[in-house]
């Protein structure tokens, strides 16, 4: 096992010795402010422990990677996460605040002054900046650009300038390109020359005297050829390549079909501007799949674990406010059957097992709709087919699951029109989260809106009140007398 796997592995471990040390900090901190000696004295014990608690910290710090570090703080209450966060050498700062999450990115940003964030990315590439900038203050990036180069400013402005979710906001502008009409020993010779090559390079790009792509010519092409081959000859003319406005979901889709490690972007003349590389692309889909996960149960992303009580509470309110608003229409669809149940009292614990598999239903309908929104493999054309295969799919199920619970009910109740109430019940509970598991991800992809976001609050909503409604409709039409 590598040195990388098993610092990761050991992780959860240093989180609790870290979080030991702290904590024995504050002990010792309360036991020498209860002694009764002079505070002098105090002041100096407390000092010295202090110092030597924070030493054996920092030399724990030092031998991570800045990954590891940014789990870390990731899994540490704010309060130890500073603590932990002014530890970290100043020259780690920047490739720490790339790889923490949005949340726990914004609490260490309050925590620094401009020009601690200014010299944080003095270590990072122009697309990394750009990645940062939208989460820095104003005046931050004023002055990051002020320590950047007329270069380096240019290519920040052009990141910045497109979508987050876009190739453009992706890509870097670290690159090795040659010309078409050198030999393999020329290029080598060049290569050479250099101190290091860009992280994740694979192939070099071929260009022309006004930098369009010609081609491109992989490392391996290059290394195995005779020295006296021109590139022309032997570089892949034809390469996968990507426009700045292209979406960075259609690019992470590319890059899994085609086993990309690199490919180039160009713009609308051809000529080449960056490239996007495959880390690029994993942590825009871990992104991606953080930010689906939590919209399926009605958060935003910026919400931290550890977070003050009164933001965890703006987050999570608007959708616990329409929670509250469907239940409290479920619970009145259940008072107008108050006279059903009170005759079939058998209706009160059936009532939610009608629910809960219509909601069942829509989630996993949910769920597939929206994967296949976010992988492109669902348009328009397809939606209606969509419809009619999840009509029959909820009438198979409503046959077999419903069957399975009319039986139970009809073994429990004695009661054979009971039993078929409940597999009708169960069975139209199943067309209408169908239905609406459909309709809910695709509507709100219509209008430009995540299609996960709150949608299995949304299913759970109407399943649960349209459930209600139709068995005990169900019951009062054809169980009462």
């Amino acid at each position: 096992m590598s040195e990388e796997n098993r610092t990761s592995d050991r992780i959860p471990e240093l989180v609790r010795e870290i979080r030991d040390l702290l904590e024995r900090q504050r002990l010792v901190e309360q036991l020498i402010h209860r002694q009764e000696t002079l505070p002098e004295r105090n002041d100096l014990v407390e000092t010295l422990v202090h110092k030597q608690h924070l030493a054996a910290l920092s030399t724990k710090l030092e031998t991570l990677h800045a990954a590891d570090i940014a789990r870390i703080l990731e899994m540490l209450p704010l309060q130890d996460r500073l603590v932990v966060w002014d530890l970290v050498k100043a020259d780690m700062d920047g490739e720490v605040l790339l790889e923490v999450s949005d949340a726990v990115r914004e609490s260490l940003i309050e925590a620094m002054d401009t020009h601690e964030l200014v010299a944080a990315t003095e270590q990072l590439g122009t697309d990394e900046i750009a990645d940062l900038a939208p989460d820095l203050p104003d005046e931050v990036v004023q002055g990051i650009y002020k320590t950047l180069n007329p270069e380096e400013r240019e290519q920040l402005r052009i990141a910045l300038s497109y979508p987050e979710d876009s190739v453009g906001a992706r890509m870097d502008f670290e690159m090795v390109s040659v010309r078409e009409d050198v030999t393999v020993e020329v290029v080598l010779r060049y290569l050479r020359r250099l101190r290091e090559l860009p992280d994740h390079t694979d192939q070099l790009f071929v260009v022309d005297r006004d930098e369009h792509l010609r081609g491109v010519l992989p490392l391996n092409a290059l290394l195995v050829s005779d020295p006296d081959t021109e590139v022309g000859s032997i570089m892949n003319a034809t390469p996968k390549r990507f426009s700045p406005d292209d979406a960075a979901r259609a690019a992470a889709e590319a890059f899994e079909r085609y086993d990309l490690i690199t490919a180039p972007v160009v713009d609308r003349d051809g000529v080449l501007v960056g490239r996007l590389t495959v880390d690029a692309i994993v942590d825009y889909i871990k992104e991606r799949q953080d930010i689906e996960r939590l919209s399926q149960g009605g958060l935003r992303e910026e919400e931290d674990i550890f977070a003050p009580i009164w933001s965890s509470v703006k987050n999570r309110g608007p959708w616990l406010g329409l929670n509250l608003i469907t239940a409290l229409i479920a619970s009145r669809v259940i008072g107008l059957f108050e006279g059903t149940i009170e005759q079939l009292v058998a209706l009160a614990t059936l009532m939610p097992i009608v629910a809960g598999m219509g909601g069942n239903i829509g989630n996993q309908t949910i769920t597939m709709i929206v994967r296949a929104l976010a992988t492109g493999q669902l348009n328009q054309h397809d939606i209606r087919g969509l419809y009619f295969k999840e009509v029959k799919l909820a009438l198979i199920n409503g046959a077999v699951w419903g069957g399975m619970m009319a039986l139970i009910t009809f073994l429990l109740y004695q009661d054979a029109p009971l039993a078929g109430v409940m597999m009708l019940a169960m069975t139209l509970n199943f067309l209408v989260a169908a239905l609406m598991g459909v309709t809910i991800p695709v509507l709100r992809a219509r209008f430009g809106r995540d299609p996960a976001l709150g949608s299995s609050v949304l299913i759970t909503a109407i399943t649960d009140t349209g459930g209600f409604f139709i068995f005990l409709g169900l019951a009062t039409l054809f169980l009462l007398k």
